[in-house]
């Protein structure tokens, strides 16, 4: 029963930061609108306020799939399946859906993936290896 307890728990914590998410976003593209609206003063001001967009663009961004993330899980919650892992179907501990409501994998299945490099690994280690293939001239296939 206490597991249960804490999936309502995790739930009430993601529609609240869904709507906090919402709310965010829709702040965000109206500043830019508008942003985008006014007239630099100087070519200083132009780049400032270009640089300025450019943040606020990629932080609408991360926001924005966070938000897609929570209704993922929500929708998960509504059918049954939130707190299994999606790839192995075990239970995903509640620790890890405490630090992360979202998550759809075990960590050992979330591991696994990044490993492997099959969309879960980081920017910079497909930099690195990039640049490592770059240097030496050889192309794992």
């Amino acid at each position: 029963m206490a597991r249960k307890d804490s999936l309502s728990n995790l739930r009430a914590i993601l529609v609240r930061r869904r709507d906090a998410l919402r709310s965010a976003l829709a702040g965000d593209l109206s500043l830019l609108k508008d942003l985008r609206s006014e007239s630099p003063g100087d070519v200083i001001d132009a780049a400032y306020d270009s640089t300025q967009d450019e943040i606020s663009s990629q932080l609408a961004e991360v926001e924005s799939r966070e938000l897609a993330n929570i209704e993922n899980a929500l929708e998960r919650m509504r059918d049954g399946k939130y707190g299994s892992c999606e790839v192995c179907g075990g239970k995903i501990p509640l620790a890890r859906l405490n630090a992360l409501p979202y998550a759809t994998m075990c960590i050992d299945c979330q591991r696994d993936l990044e490993r492997s490099g099959s969309g879960g690994g980081s920017r910079h280690d497909e930099r690195a290896e990039q640049a490592e293939e770059s240097v030496t001239g050889d192309v794992e296939f």
